[in-house]
């Protein structure tokens, strides 16, 4: 949902969406879902990517399917069209979800050298939770351009966030009555990254 929101707020400045590696195809395809609720053109989603069927642990679900993902081709699937346009890289499972059995999700995350946005649950908890990725994404030297909390509005959180994690919260996404291509694009037209923060990461 927010990789589609991003993909609506900044079209005019034709961000590419790429989703590398994606679990339990045979249930879900998200990329086909961020095309669907950004409204962007089939041309805006790299298709490219490990598919991989079982909703598991990337590292166990290519182990069951008889392979083992290769980091460094991953990441050249974007480090070879330096300049291109501008990325949203989806993750998946978050940044300490292990990819084989020696690197994991955030080492994918350094090799291909963008900031991140962090999304993250609004509900009690979080802080936590944020503050430790945080600190994990810190250890890399990986920049972290915001944060967006997805959940009901909690004030409180979201201090705590900005406070203890010395980062900006860029969005709140909120439970949306009907779930569609034109909620979702008219929330992040006026919701998302209000002041621009994001802009000059993807240019």
């Amino acid at each position: 949902m927010v990789s589609a929101a991003l993909l609506s707020r900044y079209r005019s400045l034709a961000p590419r969406y790429w989703k590398p590696i994606q679990t339990g195809i045979e249930q879900d395809d998200d990329s086909t879902e961020v095309a669907r609720l950004s409204g962007c053109d089939a041309g805006d989603v790299l298709a490219e990517g490990i598919r991989l069927p079982r909703p598991l642990s990337p590292h166990r679900s290519a182990e069951l399917a008889g392979c083992e993902i290769d980091v460094d081709a991953v990441a050249a699937t974007v480090t070879a069209r330096p300049g291109e346009r501008p990325w949203i890289v989806e993750g998946a499972g978050g940044v300490l979800v292990p990819l084989n059995y020696r690197e994991l999700m955030v080492d994918l995350m350094a090799r291909l050298g963008l900031p991140a946005v962090l999304v993250t649950r609004s509900r009690l908890g979080t802080i936590n939770h944020t503050l430790l990725t945080l600190e994990a994404l810190g250890r890399r030297a990986i920049p972290v351009a915001g944060v967006v909390m997805v959940g009901d509005p909690n004030p409180d959180n979201r201090t705590a966030i900005e406070r203890y994690g010395s980062v900006r919260v860029v969005g709140e996404l909120p439970t949306l009555d009907a779930l569609g291509p034109e909620s979702l694009q008219r929330w992040a037209q006026v919701a998302l990254d209000v002041e621009g923060q994001l802009e000059g990461h993807l240019r």
